[in-house]
């Protein structure tokens, strides 16, 4: 039984686990847009970024979790950019609900769990 640890310049997690075949990784954010696609579109190209960094896909996602900050603005938006970013052919277990964020600016945060390669 082997555990990865990747990512850990932050004293307060690791970005990515990886752990019997499993990569965890960290919740995604993004302030440097103020939209709700925008944010979410930079917070999937990160989560892209760091399953890559593990050597696994969004092919291999097993569950998304999403927060959003205020469900009845932002679920539309952000949902439009999801279909359009999620593998079609291997569409994982979600749920999205919302949240107060850390920040006053953030909209959104995912989180997936992923199978290793």
């Amino acid at each position: 039984m082997t555990t990865t640890r990747m990512g850990t310049d932050d004293p307060r997690m690791s970005k990515i686990v990886i752990h019997n075949g499993v990569v965890y990784i960290s919740g995604q954010t993004d302030a440097t847009t103020t939209d709700i696609q925008g944010q979410t579109q930079n917070v999937l190209a990160k989560v892209d970024d760091l399953l890559s960094e593990a050597g696994t896909s969004k092919s291999n996602i097993l569950t998304a979790s999403i927060w959003v900050k205020d469900i009845n603005r932002d679920f539309k938006g952000m949902n439009e950019v999801w279909n359009k970013w999620v593998d079609p052919e291997n569409k994982p277990v979600r749920f999205c609900v919302e949240a107060n964020m850390a920040r006053e600016q953030l909209l959104v945060e995912v989180q997936v769990t992923c199978a290793a390669k």
